[in-house]
């Protein structure tokens, strides 16, 4: 009987290689280290949803539980039947929608102009907002008070759109993205017979879908989180915020961690939403920026 001869050092053939190459790209060591990482961001998350399925005594429970015993909803029910809750969601959809809508067009007009255009002042108009991002935002609280009372607009949703029509943030972000644009791609767009507008909103603009998107992220997270500015610029409880209602529930001596947690999850839901939708962008942003 003849044997099959062993052949020792044997080089794999190409297609081998690469198939080893394939089934061993999704278990590097970095995904190793990083998952601890991920799981103790992601705790806090699953920690509130559980929690939001708890009954109050449960909750106030020593030793605290982390998982519920028996399931129930009496926190969502209690959210929308004896708080505003509704409302407030309203006012804090209608404060972000219009902060993000004003940011994509001031914020990209300003940087397109600091970046492009020449003009005189245009370095030192742009240091200038610049400084104002090293200014904390709680020292610009009392004078933005003031001018608001003497407006009219203290104690009304204005208040709370108002700060977020612009930001020097988003104008930097816009300006810097508009530069690493090449300037060749504007030249065409002018020898097509484009006016400076014209190449704006029919070259730049579709380019910069990136920027954009990375803009509307970080206006969406500030605008729909913000609590310190509507708790002191707003004290009627029909333009309360969804995040200036929740505070409500925290008092000195007593705190509905019930319909808390439950609040906070129907708080976060659009704002994973707005996130997944332009997580592509957004990453894509955060490469090409080298922040990533």
């Amino acid at each position: 009987m003849l044997s099959t001869p062993v052949i020792e050092n044997a080089v794999p053939s190409p297609e081998t290689a690469v198939r080893r190459r394939r089934w061993r790209l999704p278990f590097s060591p970095w995904h190793l280290l990083l998952m601890p990482v991920a799981l103790v961001f992601v705790f806090p998350l699953v920690q509130m949803i559980l929690t939001s399925f708890m009954s109050s005594a449960e909750i106030n429970t020593y030793p605290p539980r982390y998982l519920p015993s028996s399931p129930q909803i009496t926190g969502y029910i209690g959210l929308f039947t004896q708080a505003p809750a509704l409302r407030w969601l309203g006012n804090s959809a209608i404060v972000a929608g219009t902060a993000v809508l004003s940011h994509l067009v001031l914020c990209s007009a300003a940087g397109y102009g600091f970046a492009r255009l020449r003009f005189r002042g245009r370095q030192v108009g742009f240091l200038t907002i610049i400084a104002t991002i090293m200014i904390p935002t709680q020292l610009l609280m009392i004078p933005t008070y003031v001018m608001f009372s003497r407006l009219g607009l203290v104690d009304t949703l204005a208040a709370a759109i108002v700060p977020w029509l612009s930001s020097a943030f988003g104008i930097f972000l816009m300006r810097q993205f508009f530069l690493s644009l090449p300037s060749e791609l504007e030249d065409a767009g002018r020898i097509d017979g484009c006016s400076t507008f014209g190449v704006f909103w029919r070259v730049v603009l579709p380019l910069a879908k990136p920027a954009l998107a990375t803009l509307t992220i970080f206006t969406l997270l500030g605008s729909w989180n913000d609590l310190l500015w509507p708790l002191v610029a707003i004290s009627d409880e029909r333009w309360y915020t969804i995040q200036l209602g929740l505070a409500n529930f925290q008092g000195p001596r007593r705190t509905d961690w019930s319909m808390l947690m439950s609040g906070n999850v129907v708080a976060t839901l659009p704002l994973i939403i707005g996130f997944v939708l332009v997580q592509r962008q957004f990453i894509a942003t955060m490469t090409m920026s080298g922040l990533k």
